[in-house]
């Protein structure tokens, strides 16, 4: 009999299903002028000083990048104030993710996870076989942080975090996160999501890099994609202690940051002016977007990221088909055990107006 070609982990994986691309609702439905509020992207676009500085390089598209992205990595040294030594430049966070994942587990160990949190820390685990723990959640469906510490055993080697969490818009706090680290065993590692970081105002949120620089074995996850918009060039970082950095770099592609990316990302960070007005634009259109869910009186669970969740009336595929035939594209959550909510991204506020109005004729 012939082996199997694959692992039975393998076959029980469920692939990750984005948000509907615009350009596919169009051509299916015939339809212009769709708005999609789905993905947690910048209704900004991206950065004019990230774009300039990758157009400037199209020329140059017949060279490798810099492999070990050495300026983006000095230029976040100076801005984060921790040497480049302790910073590892991904294919998108996602990709730190999943290096921490096939760095620091191996067959037989164990990772914590929450319920309703980001699915790929799940998909980094599941599609090499790790065993895991969910566990429940916390107040509106965020993290349980003293459950996670609980669920840690002497197989744990990463716990994951995500700070805001995608999709609910939570957060732990300053002291819950604190209260969590001191519980550890120092052989585990937590990976720290804050991929949605520069839109909390909120006081009591904790800085992951601060965490690292007091030596907490932290590595906090951060990404070009949302507030900078450079989500189609895919560029995210780590940082962390260097001993860990360094064994990730062992694990690292070469080469799996494109330049066009390395250079966006470095020319975004100085976009200041442009990262302040995306802080506004979404302050102000979760301000509508909750003020109108009350006015309907939806249900939804406040939130500190550019995305908020929201209680559907109605069959929430029903409700997902509906708005797609009128041009508005959100995001389901049954791939987050979240059958009855609908994720909706802050958009511009046109796009704002145009959401709550065809929410209000479809419900």
């Amino acid at each position: 009999m012939a082996k199997e070609l694959v692992a039975d982990y393998i076959k029980k994986l469920v692939p990750y299903v984005p948000g509907k691309p615009i350009e596919e609702l169009e051509r299916e439905l015939g339809i212009k002028d769709s708005i999609k509020i789905a993905s947690n992207e910048n209704p900004l676009g991206p950065s004019p000083k990230g774009v300039a500085a990758a157009q400037a390089l199209l020329n140059n598209l017949h060279r490798y990048p810099d492999g070990g992205a050495t300026t983006l990595r000095d230029r976040l040294s100076k801005k984060l104030g921790v040497p480049a030594d302790q910073i590892v430049v991904g294919n998108g966070s996602n990709e730190v993710l999943e290096l921490a994942t096939a760095t620091f587990m191996r067959p037989g160990d164990h990772a914590v996870i929450s319920a309703h949190a980001f699915v790929v820390y799940d998909l980094a685990v599941d599609s090499r076989g790790y065993d895991k723990t969910v566990v429940p959640p916390g107040k509106n469906y965020g993290h349980d942080l003293r459950a996670m510490a609980k669920a840690v055993t002497d197989k744990t080697r990463i716990v994951f975090i995500a700070n805001p969490n995608n999709p609910t818009g939570t957060y732990n706090t300053r002291e819950e996160l604190d209260e969590l680290l001191e519980s550890l065993p120092q052989d585990v590692i937590v990976v720290l999501d804050e991929a949605y970081f520069e839109f909390v105002d909120q006081p009591d949120y904790p800085d992951g890099v601060e965490l690292v620089k007091k030596g907490a074995n932290v590595i906090a996850c951060r990404t070009f994609s949302k507030i900078y918009g450079l989500a189609g060039l895919r560029c995210g970082y780590g940082v962390m202690p260097a001993e860990l950095a360094g064994y990730i770099n062992r694990v690292r592609q070469p080469f799996n940051v494109n330049m066009l990316a390395q250079a966006a990302a470095e020319a975004a960070i100085d976009d200041v002016e442009f990262v302040e007005k995306a802080k506004a634009v979404n302050r102000q259109g979760m301000a509508f977007l909750e003020r109108s869910f009350n006015e309907m009186k939806l249900e939804f669970i406040p939130s500190v990221g550019n995305f908020v969740l929201f209680k559907c009336p109605i069959d929430t595929k029903v409700a997902y088909d509906k708005l797609l035939r009128k041009g508005v594209i959100v995001r389901p959550m049954g791939g987050y055990k979240l059958g009855e909510w609908l994720r909706v991204t802050v958009g511009l506020p046109e796009e704002n107006q145009r959401f709550i109005q065809a929410l209000k004729e479809i419900l």
